[in-house]
């Protein structure tokens, strides 16, 4: 059995459950996320804790009942609080703008990037150097901004490009003769 998956979903005030055959939902003052549930998961409510447990007989059951308790609690978290990611611009020129539901960027290229945003996703720019990316889904807000920084990830000898706002990026000593 999981350790994780022994502790209990705790549910704050406002956030609605409905377990269905096949179905989660989970609905709360930002929204409402649903997540498909394992055949080896078992998901009960009590009161007003949510607990994963392992059906008997499964091979895989211990080790997914951990991984359904980590995912119901991020989207209780997620409708709940909701998620951010904040990526930096490294570099001479390199420049983000937010228009709508769009993501300009320049980024050294001849030509300028603009990056859709899926549903559910905004994005802001409070500096033209900065990015941030809110959302209800911490999957989504989290694939969303892998794809921002593949456009331009950071180069191991001057550092320039998109990194997360708490990344490290090594910078490599350059060639000597």
């Amino acid at each position: 059995m999981s350790r994780v998956a022994k502790y209990p979903v705790n549910l704050p005030k406002g956030v609605e459950v409905t377990l269905g055959a096949e179905e989660i939902s989970i609905k709360g003052p930002l929204g409402t996320l649903k997540q498909f549930m394992l055949p080896s998961v078992k998901v009960e409510k009590d009161g007003e804790q949510l607990f994963c447990r392992a059906v008997e007989g499964a091979p895989d059951a211990g080790a997914m009942s951990g991984t359904m308790r980590a995912l119901v609690n991020n989207m209780v978290a997620g409708v709940t609080k909701g998620f951010e990611k904040k990526l930096t611009l490294v570099g001479v020129g390199y420049k983000a703008q937010a228009q709508g539901a769009k993501l300009n960027l320049s980024l050294g290229f001849s030509h300028p990037v603009v990056h859709d945003m899926p549903q559910g996703i905004k994005v802001e720019t409070p500096t033209p150097t900065e990015i941030l990316i809110k959302g209800i889904d911490k999957q989504v807000v989290g694939q969303v901004a892998a794809e921002v920084r593949a456009y331009r990830s950071p180069e191991p000898y001057k550092g320039k490009g998109v990194r997360y706002a708490d990344e490290v990026v090594v910078i490599k000593e350059t060639k000597k003769k």
